[in-house]
């Protein structure tokens, strides 16, 4: 069966008694892993249960079909239903799957993750036509459901937050399901067993990743012609052991956002469209400073940048280059660049 979008949170709770396993899968890996642990979870509360949790793989099954009705029909030492979870799922192990789903074997459950899977799929198609399995699409969350999967997240853990603070956390951390578990992990331990209200500050005190937000200050710093405010990014990043290639990497995808945003604007689309279709989101903080290096970086002054960066990348993971100062001259020399032109 294909359990539509409006029916999943429904199903996660109390999975249909003829669902003998369940296919979760999508773009969304944090999101897929998330659903999966759910589930097994309502068969076997311990995630470390050696008895009563058995792992498999998508390549491994399709090298031994059988072992599938083996483990799900086994008998679990102490009692109890069995589950078993199968990572890395794809076509290869659908005639596992099919063949297990005409006759399943014993009570164990299924759970099984797989990557975005095309609409002809044979393992998609495998678990839609059996009546003993369902099929769960996760798709990238976007606007209200990821605010309301954001507050969500926040309330498991006691915390509430503003509309402002929900939007800002959305924005900063995107749809990686996993991602946001974390951070709310961290907040629920940096505003103490109270719990309360989490405030932007909170947010950008902690959820924040430090080294990710020096960067960012750098690159915009560099782009936006500032040799100050570079420099002082520069030093912070040096002191927290921000690897050179890593930093080239992140400038790097800067200006690959940089040039399709512009590209977008270039033929014709509004400028509000274009920046909405950045993904992750632009963080809202960082927008002005965007608006601006879309003036300042484009046409030939843009490909000439990324050439620059393209060749420091490679540069810095030469043995014996002085990749630290590589990576320092190119910001440097940007930043030059951006005054240049104004």
């Amino acid at each position: 069966m294909k359990v539509p979008p409006a029916r999943v949170e429904a199903f996660l709770k109390k999975p249909d008694a003829a669902a003998r396993a369940v296919l979760l899968y999508g773009p969304d890996a944090g999101l897929v892993r998330e659903r999966a642990d759910r589930l097994a979870r309502l068969v076997v509360p311990d995630d470390n249960d050696p008895f009563r949790i058995s792992e498999l793989t998508g390549p491994g099954l399709a090298e031994d079909p059988p072992r599938l009705a083996d483990e799900a029909a086994a008998m679990c030492f102490g009692g109890g239903q069995r589950v078993v979870r199968v990572r890395d799922a794809g076509d290869a192990a659908a005639p596992a799957f099919a063949s297990f789903l005409d006759d399943p074997q014993g009570d164990g459950l299924v759970v099984v993750e797989a990557g975005d899977l095309a609409k002809k799929s044979k393992l998609r198609e495998a678990f839609e036509a059996s009546k003993h399995g369902a099929a769960i699409a996760c798709y990238v969350e976007e606007g209200a459901a990821l605010a309301g999967t954001v507050r969500a997240a926040l309330a498991a853990r006691g915390l509430k937050a503003s509309d402002s603070t929900v939007n800002i956390l959305a924005a900063l951390l995107g749809p990686d399901r996993q991602l946001l578990n974390s951070e709310a992990d961290k907040l629920a331990l940096y505003l103490g067993e109270a719990g309360g209200t989490v405030e932007e500050a909170d947010v950008l005190a902690c959820a924040a990743d430090s080294a990710e937000a020096t960067l960012d200050d750098a690159i915009d710093a560099a782009l936006l012609g500032s040799r100050p405010a570079t420099d002082q990014a520069l030093r912070r990043l040096a002191a927290e052991g921000e690897a050179p290639v890593r930093v080239m990497r992140g400038l790097a995808r800067h200006f690959l956002r940089l040039s399709g945003v512009g590209a977008r604007i270039e033929s014709g689309e509004p400028m509000e469209s274009a920046l909405r279709s950045l993904r992750p989101p632009l963080f809202f903080k960082r927008e002005p400073a965007f608006r601006r290096q879309l003036q300042i970086w484009r046409g030939p002054r843009l490909a000439d940048a990324l050439a620059r960066v393209t060749q420091a990348e490679l540069r810095c993971k030469e043995t014996g280059q002085p990749d630290q100062l590589l990576s320092e001259r190119v910001f440097l020399e940007l930043a030059g660049m951006a005054r240049a032109a104004g």
